[in-house]
């Protein structure tokens, strides 16, 4: 399983890259491997200003569709639009070209709340 350790992860699968004031979101390997074959991402928020823990999107997969939830407070400012015509880009590159979103963020208070990839790690198993 794939975790790399410059990431923090959410119980709910989601990962997270900060970059100065700037956050790159999407799931996990072990998120896409449960999910299966992804087939539609849904991410309607952009330019909303979410909490930690709101539904951000959601993803389809053959056999399920599965909320997407925000890691961090912040402005929605862009959809990988890769993914409308390449869902399955979050099945062969989640950390990279399957990225989610981007996220101008609020404040770093909820950063302490994010798990570290040997935390991660642990809950995954």
């Amino acid at each position: 399983m794939n975790t790399p350790s410059e990431l923090k992860y959410t119980k709910d699968h989601e990962w997270i890259k900060i970059e100065g004031n700037i956050a790159t979101i999407g799931i996990t390997d072990f998120a896409q491997g449960e999910l299966g074959d992804i087939v539609y991402v849904d991410v309607d928020t952009v330019d909303d200003d979410l909490n930690a823990g709101d539904v951000f999107g959601s993803v389809e997969a053959v056999k399920t569709v599965s909320d997407l939830f925000l890691p961090i407070a912040g402005k929605v400012t862009q959809f990988n639009a890769e993914l409308e015509d390449q869902p399955e880009l979050l099945n062969t590159d989640p950390y990279g070209d399957g990225w989610i979103i981007k996220l101008e963020v609020a404040d770093g208070a909820d950063l302490s709340e994010l798990l570290s990839a040997e935390e991660y790690q642990a809950i995954i198993g």
